[in-house]
């Protein structure tokens, strides 16, 4: 694994940046670190406001075979949680699949995309977006949040190499989630025992090892759920 981080003022996409890094060969590890993203996006193609004063940072990883996606984005959102609160926030959760959520407010998320060569997985992006101490949209002002605002005078530099090695850390495991990694998921569940109205109705149970959600039903079934977001009545 390389120790290789590019450092960028301005750039459309750290994900495909690295992406193109990734065809053109780049080792297993390699990292890009942009001030500002013009054309930064979140899941399902959304677009993700990337103002300087955020992190918005993604790694290249080269893992042997892959894992199922939902499995990956919780192992790296929780090491990357892990992370946070060792730079001194306090009770950050995710929500899954991807989503960073302290005192109830976003504050960032992950997003993992994989790029095939015929049969064999040529390589993933995983990016991961903080709101550190950037300006947030009008939209985003109620449901959004900075980490600036928990942990006053922090900077997006404090967090990069920290956030870039629980990338690396977590992103080279394959095999489903294990007990352990199942308990540290339900310690941050911000969805634990709530109400969702989607991808299911019911109440959110926690996770499987492939890290499909799991929906229990009123009237005691449970629904194992692979794509978010889920949505919870009173989240």
């Amino acid at each position: 694994m390389t120790s290789d981080v590019i450092w960028v003022d301005r750039l459309p996409s750290t994900q495909d940046m690295i992406h193109d890094l990734g065809a053109d060969g780049a080792p297993d590890g390699t990292a890009v670190v942009a001030a500002e993203q013009t054309a930064g996006r979140g899941s399902r193609g959304r677009s993700w406001v990337s103002a300087r004063g955020g992190l918005w940072v993604s790694v290249l990883c080269r893992p042997a075979t892959a894992s199922p996606p939902e499995a990956l984005s919780v192992r790296v959102a929780l090491a990357v949680a892990d992370a946070l609160e060792r730079a001194g926030a306090v009770g950050v959760q995710v929500k899954w699949p991807n989503d960073l959520i302290c005192a109830g407010r976003k504050i960032g998320g992950i997003l993992s995309e994989a790029r095939w060569q015929g049969e064999r997985l040529g390589w993933i992006a995983i990016g991961v977006g903080i709101n550190v101490a950037n300006p947030l949209p009008d939209t985003l002002a109620v449901e959004g949040a900075a980490l600036g605002e928990f942990v006053p005078g922090l900077r997006p530099g404090d967090l990069a190499m920290p956030v870039i090695a629980a990338v690396r850390a977590s992103a080279g495991l394959t095999s489903p989630l294990d007990d352990a990694e199942r308990k540290r998921f339900a310690f941050r569940d911000a969805l634990a025992g709530r109400p969702l109205v989607a991808p299911a109705a019911g109440t959110a149970d926690g996770i499987e090892p492939d890290g499909a959600l799991r929906i229990r039903r009123t009237d005691g079934r449970v629904d194992l759920v692979r794509v978010g977001p889920a949505v919870a009545v009173s989240f």
